[in-house]
């Protein structure tokens, strides 16, 4: 999949500040753009505005100064964006089919209507065959694939995903990591990704920003110059280890810097 970097930015964040009330700045002077069908990844420590991006982008939060500019804030269509959470957040009263069906059902889509979509959805993620199963039922891999056929089911321009696969085993995440790309590639989605793992986030992306904390800022942009699709063999070669090693790099001179301050 060719690299989409000169198309217009579909997200842009220009000069963005945030600050919670009163208290220290968590987003200082950040500046960030996103292409339609781009993989970025966000890496750094806890505490410096990760998710925080990702809130602005959605319009969950506003940006205190600054200018975002994103899909779910111009014209206020929601369904542009899917937001991904750490947590699987599915309905433990609901079947699986009603938990996907959902944003579709807040759009006033029928069940009926909603049927072929959502069961689309289900055989992608590996789930065609638990349908009718409740969360309680599921592994957390399962529920977390669960999670992502309802952000995909509206088929949004915009998928945020905040560290989504953080809980999971270590093969159960190479394996997500394997099929969000196959996801990320059929749908020509632009994603903005979460992680506080450098392997996982040369895996997936085009270009990793790297944040540092007190107050959250970009103190560095990665990137990772290999074609798609990666598969495991990917994982293997000298052109990961190498980007791994440049990756952790300039996330150890984040932190340097962070100790070097008052």
């Amino acid at each position: 999949m060719s690299s989409p970097q000169h198309s217009p930015p579909l997200i842009s964040l220009r000069q963005v500040h945030k600050r919670f009330g009163t208290g220290a700045p968590v987003l200082q002077d950040i500046n960030l753009e996103l292409a339609s069908g781009e993989f970025v990844s966000l890496l750094g420590p806890s505490g410096c505005g990760k998710s925080t991006i990702l809130r602005l982008v959605s319009g969950l939060e506003p940006a205190s100064s600054g200018e975002v500019r994103a899909p779910a804030l111009q014209g206020g269509d929601a369904a542009q964006t899917a937001f991904v959470f750490q947590e699987a957040t599915l309905m433990p009263w609901a079947s699986v089919f009603d938990n996907v069906w959902l944003p579709l059902r807040l759009q006033g889509v029928s069940r009926s209507a909603a049927a072929p979509l959502v069961r689309q959805m289900l055989a992608r993620v590996g789930l065609a065959q638990t349908e009718m199963a409740y969360p309680a039922e599921l592994s957390g891999g399962m529920k977390m694939r669960a999670s992502i056929a309802r952000a995909l089911v509206t088929q949004p321009a915009v998928l945020l995903m905040d560290e989504p696969f953080a809980a999971l085993d270590e093969i159960t995440r190479q394996k997500l990591n394997s099929d969000l790309l196959e996801w990320w590639q059929r749908q020509r989605l632009a994603a903005l990704f979460v992680t506080h793992s450098v392997f996982e986030a040369v895996f997936l992306s085009q270009r990793v920003i790297v944040m540092g904390a007190r107050p959250g800022r970009i103190t560095a942009e990665v990137t990772i110059d290999e074609p798609y699709p990666r598969t495991a063999a990917f994982r293997n070669s000298i052109d990961y280890a190498r980007a791994c090693q440049a990756l952790s790099q300039a996330l150890e001179s984040a932190h340097q810097g962070e100790v070097a301050e008052p």
